[in-house]
């Protein structure tokens, strides 16, 4: 199966907002490339927020080009096999931290945003970080912190906001 085929499969699964899955699906049904970063109409990424529940807390990027604080995440590459590994990729990669285990029942939520290279239709997903986990700062960072659940909102914009909510809505 594709990675196109798996991005389908997975929103066609994917419970709640229905308008914005929609857009996904009509996206990837008109977009045989929209998997990937040249398709200059937008492409569907992925991304992982990292949360250690046991201690009230989410780690964030400070994106080295967005200049935000946000979840890991980004570009699908044609190495991944399916959109859970490509998030789960992104986090590991981004994080530094080893091991990370993504929660059960697929994505937890969906965010279209506009960035410098095309719309992005991120199939954001959640990730456990295991006990005693370490980070380390990529290139693709200016900094990696831990921030307290209650903190979030106040360093990152809406999308991650949400994002952090249905991750613990789902624990």
């Amino acid at each position: 199966m594709s990675l196109h085929d798996d991005a389908v499969l997975v929103l066609k699964g994917c419970e709640g907002q229905d308008e914005l899955r929609q857009i996904y699906l009509d996206h990837l049904a008109t977009h045989p490339d929209g998997m990937w970063k040249a398709c200059a109409d937008g492409h569907i990424t992925a991304s992982v927020v990292v949360i250690d529940p046991s201690r009230g807390r989410v780690l964030l990027t400070l994106h080295r080009k967005m200049r935000m604080w946000l979840q890991m995440g980004g570009h699908c590459e044609p190495a991944d096999e399916t959109l859970a590994r490509a998030a789960l990729r992104e986090g590991t990669e981004e994080s530094g931290i080893a091991g990370l285990a993504l929660l059960p029942g697929g994505p937890v939520r969906l965010d279209r945003h506009h960035t410098p290279c095309a719309w992005h239709l991120d199939v954001q997903y959640a990730a456990l970080a295991p006990e005693g986990a370490v980070e380390a700062i990529s290139d693709e960072s200016l900094d990696l912190r831990w921030f307290p659940y209650a903190e979030v909102a106040d360093v990152a914009d809406e999308s991650v906001v949400r994002l952090l909510e249905a991750t613990r809505a789902r624990l």
